[in-house]
């Protein structure tokens, strides 16, 4: 008997459903941080053994668009709806149950099996003046309690991805509600992405990191050239702003800012490949992609 299925990571913006996947598939397919709306495309990690194959895929956090980008991320976040096998809802210990309802509600219609993860538990003492173990089961409790009452037909764990508690007992969950299928992808492949994406998420997550406010928002990485041999790999990388303003803050003054961020870049990328990385990267505006159709198109983000 061999079993086989899509999982699909679902949840809010900053509640942990990257670090979750990674920890599900074992290897850093998405780019997680501590700032929102992180990820941007729906990412699929796949795990493999002799007798399963788990599709993962993880998605945007849900939000309100306020622009095209984030249309295109809440749709790839509702096609995710149509296709599982067995969805993850992620929340934690501080969200509102309520927050975006519209797309809860239909979480609350589907007929799909699905897991409520309570993430961040090893947080709830950081949430209360009195740190007694019966305070912090009550507070367990009663969050589970909320939960339940809006989505009744769902499986509740607490989990804490970044410690991994709770993640092996998920997967014998997921493995149990996998229905019986051929694999979908061959046995050797870990996700649905070609290289070139990763070295973009790669270089965005530095950005992300290094930058402040909206310039994280604002920014997109276009891989032009990707030559790779047996010892290396020779990478060109443009980072698009919105404004002349900031290509400047990207830039920095004689340029440090934009090395610091390609040398931390290249790093990663080369711990991701497994060998010595040339990166060069450039820094162009243009103006207003967020919200034009045909540069979204141009840089993936088309959910059918």
């Amino acid at each position: 008997m061999h079993k086989a299925g899509f999982v699909n990571i679902v949840g809010n913006p900053n509640v942990g459903k990257s670090t979750l996947m990674n920890q599900l598939v074992g290897e850093r397919i998405s780019i997680a941080t501590f700032k929102a709306q992180t990820t941007r495309h729906r990412i699929m990690g796949i795990v493999n053994t002799d007798d399963m194959q788990i599709v993962f895929s993880d998605t945007p956090g849900v939000l309100k668009p306020n622009y095209k980008l984030q249309e295109s991320m809440l749709a790839f976040s509702e096609s995710a709806l149509q296709d599982a096998d067995v969805l993850l809802y992620v929340t934690d210990v501080v969200e509102n149950p309520e927050k975006n309802m519209d797309f809860l509600e239909k979480v609350q219609k589907m007929k799909t099996p699905v897991i409520l993860l309570i993430n961040k538990i090893d947080e709830i003492q950081n949430i209360q003046s009195t740190r007694s173990n019966q305070n912090i089961q009550k507070t367990l409790d009663d969050i589970v309690e909320k939960w339940h009452g809006l989505l009744p037909n769902a499986e509740i764990l607490p989990i804490s991805a970044k410690n991994k508690f709770g993640v092996d007992m998920l997967l014998k969950r997921i493995y149990e509600l996998l229905p019986e299928s051929p694999a979908y992808f061959d046995k050797d492949q870990l996700t649905d992405k070609p290289a070139r994406f990763f070295v973009s998420e790669i270089i965005r997550e530095k950005i992300l990191l290094y930058y402040d406010k909206e310039i994280p928002y604002a920014v997109e990485v276009s891989v032009e050239r990707f030559k790779e041999t047996e010892k290396n790999i020779h990478i060109n990388a443009i980072i698009y702003v919105e404004r002349d303003s900031q290509k400047g803050i990207i830039i920095g003054h004689q340029g440090v800012a934009l090395k610091k961020v390609s040398t931390e870049a290249r790093k990663a990328l080369e711990k991701f490949f497994g060998k010595s990385v040339f990166l060069e990267t450039f820094v162009k505006v243009d103006k207003d992609w967020r919200s034009n159709q045909r540069e979204l198109d141009s840089f993936g983000y088309n959910p059918e």
